[in-house]
């Protein structure tokens, strides 16, 4: 336990016309200072998680944090990129130089502002996180990959048509009782079961409902040494945080398997000392459905093959056998991508810390995180309990 969260910030998730990059980071680290109670002069460190690929005229970010307050003035602030798990790669890099010593507090804050950009450049800047000398072609962008997972795994292991949209409609239902999510609105099963003017076919099997949404957001959390984050108000300590990089052309490796997810599931509960049946819920990165159900499978909470059963059993919704996305994942609070993985950290410990509202998973005591870059290439996991 050498890291500690210690505050958080969390922006409003969906369209914001009047918000830019600037404004969301400024807004998220006033916010997750004060909430920590400390004051800029505090923060050792600054990292910033920003995607961009093209969504922003203004590339070179990092420095937009110090435009919270003159006295962030001189701190050494890093972006870092690591496609959807952006954030997460944020969040790690403020561990390890926590766990290097070489500071003590440091700020991480994730960004992205999407909405703004053309719908067809958007695909066009999401297909980036592809392997694109042999993907860069793919019809519907990064959809169309999924879609192509989607039909394979379908071939695979029969038609999962039922359980992705049960895996839906749990999600937009968590969703509504998150006041940060894009789409607050419980579509229930049978409209995301069934092909509409309004939820048509986006790519293979994948419906409208199963990809998750274009969003602005910015997403803050401050983290300290265990020692530190005693003396403060409140502490969420990290029992493991781990990254495992996979191959980046989907072709060197059985796509099906999202094996990057297993390995790092597995390091994870092991350094932690836990099981996933310890766990009391988990924020996975549902960019896609098809996603989540194969994430079941990576983490163990179901044999290959069978994470359809898992959700059309229920055991993945709030009061099942592991919560998974009570928040109502990237499906409902949207995928601003640069903020993802540090909005699933914020959310995480707001669960532990019993202050996630109407969001809340009673009794949560461990809460496990699985957060994405490209199709299953950049893989982070961490476990979160509170100590304070």
């Amino acid at each position: 336990m050498t890291a500690c969260i210690v505050g958080w910030a969390h922006s409003q998730f969906g369209k914001l016309a009047d918000e830019t990059v600037e404004s969301l980071i400024v807004k998220v680290t006033k916010d997750a200072l004060d909430h920590a109670g400390i004051g800029p002069d505090d923060v050792d460190e600054i990292v910033l998680g920003h995607f961009n690929a093209g969504f922003s005229a203004q590339d070179f970010t990092a420095s937009l944090v110090l435009q919270a307050d003159d006295r962030l003035r001189f701190k050494p602030a890093t972006r870092v990129e690591n496609a959807c798990a952006t954030g997460s790669a944020a969040v790690r890099q403020g561990i390890r130089a926590i766990e290097a010593r070489a500071a003590r507090v440091v700020l991480v804050v994730g960004v992205e502002q999407m909405t703004t950009t053309p719908g067809a450049e958007v695909g066009k800047n999401l297909l980036k996180a592809s392997y694109i000398a042999e993907e860069g072609d793919t019809p519907a962008g990064f959809a169309g990959q999924f879609g192509k997972i989607a039909a394979a795994y379908f071939q695979r292991h029969g038609d999962q048509s039922d359980a992705l949209a049960r895996i839906a409609a749990k999600n937009h239902k968590n969703g509504v009782e998150n006041p940060y999510a894009h789409m607050r609105k419980d579509f229930g099963y049978e409209f995301c079961r069934t092909e509409s003017e309004r939820n048509p076919f986006v790519a293979g099997p994948l419906k409208r409902t199963d990809c998750s949404l274009v969003s602005d957001g910015a997403a803050a959390i401050v983290l300290s040494d265990a020692t530190t984050a005693l003396s403060m108000r409140r502490a969420v300590a990290f029992r493991a945080n781990e990254h495992v990089q996979d191959f980046l052309p989907m072709s060197k490796r059985d796509i099906l398997l999202f094996e990057g997810c297993e390995a790092a599931w597995e390091r994870a509960l092991k350094n932690a000392g836990v099981s996933l049946d310890d766990l009391s819920f988990v924020e996975t990165h549902d960019c896609f459905t098809i996603a989540e159900l194969i994430e079941y499978e990576a983490m163990g909470l179901a044999k290959r093959g069978e994470g359809g059963r898992i959700a059309l059993e229920g055991q993945t919704e709030k009061g099942g056998r592991l919560p998974v996305n009570p928040s109502g994942g990237l499906k409902a609070k949207g995928h601003p991508i640069g903020a993802t993985g540090v909005s699933m950290h914020a959310l995480t410990a707001m669960q532990l810390t019993g202050e996630a509202g109407g969001i809340q998973v009673e009794g949560a005591k461990l809460g496990g995180i699985f957060n994405m870059g490209g199709a299953a290439v950049a893989n982070y996991v961490s476990i979160l309990e509170r100590i304070k």
